[in-house]
């Protein structure tokens, strides 16, 4: 009689901690000084809004990447962060060198959780659906929309979006 009672015990506790593990990968936490970044965003903001001409232009929409499926996070995360290493931070043209450091140390951050999504990829928790890939064309558009280093200059402006929203959906512990 005690082994029919512990064999559902034991296959329920199973499930249980298979999905917590699942969920967990799914997630694809993210382990990067937040703070840091943010410090380095806070401490260059005004000097991007200032030169911003475009001001009631917006190329990342909150709206957007709130509508974002769970699936789809560590996919537009991915798409996130390749946008602002090869468009962004590329077309940004700075004179100051304290500007240009605080942007090289957000890039540098930027690697390393690029570096963490791949590490995702091999267990095959970053699919892109339709509506992911959908909305990167359209972060991709409104970029093109303007002239390149004005863009980026926006952009930049605009990382308080992305890393709020990177900070909402890979640094919480999940649940359990």
């Amino acid at each position: 009689m005690k082994t029919q009672c512990a064999s559902p015990w034991l296959l329920g506790m199973t499930l249980i901690l298979c999905s917590v593990h699942i969920y967990s990968l799914r997630r694809c936490l993210i382990s990067v000084d937040m703070r840091l970044i943010e410090k380095s965003f806070h401490e260059i903001k005004r000097a991007m809004q200032t030169k911003d001409t475009f001001k009631n232009v917006t190329i990342l929409s909150l709206e957007n990447l709130r509508s974002i499926k769970p699936g789809d996070v560590c996919c537009m995360t991915n798409n996130l962060l390749t946008f602002y290493r090869d468009r962004v931070f590329k077309d940004h043209q700075e004179r100051s060198l304290e500007v240009m450091r605080r942007i090289s140390s957000i890039a540098n951050s930027f690697l390393c959780m690029q570096k963490t999504l791949e590490r995702c990829q091999v267990h095959r928790q970053c699919n892109c659906s339709q509506e992911a890939t959908n909305a990167t064309r359209i972060i991709h558009d409104n970029y093109n929309q303007l002239e390149v280093t004005s863009a980026a200059l926006k952009s930049l402006g605009e990382l308080n979006i992305l890393l709020a929203w990177i900070d909402r959906n890979h640094l919480e512990t999940p649940a359990a």
